[in-house]
């Protein structure tokens, strides 16, 4: 499977990851990885630039694969509230 986004996780760099092997950093493209493997449904990842290229576990469906991609970048979820100036130190 391949996934088209629209920001850029690696810029000119290409990032592999395989299910079973360790992820030591936290950047976008690590947390990629980590959410489709959490998925129980993903055996490798490729990650460059804005492309995600996906290889599904023997077996596995890609059902809700994409929602883990759509969710990547969504903080205001319903029942979270949404920060105003005053919550961040600003007089009104």
């Amino acid at each position: 499977m391949r996934f088209e986004t629209n920001r850029s996780f690696t810029g000119m760099g290409h990032e592999r990851y395989l299910v079973g092997e360790p992820i030591y950093r936290d950047r976008p493209p690590d947390d990629i990885a980590r959410r489709l493997f959490d998925s129980g449904k993903v055996a490798e990842v490729h990650v460059y630039a804005q492309a995600v290229t996906i290889k599904l576990a023997d077996g596995a469906s890609a059902d809700g694969l994409r929602e883990i991609l759509e969710d990547l970048h969504t903080f205001y979820r319903p029942g979270v509230a949404v920060p105003t100036p005053e919550s961040f130190g600003a007089e009104g």
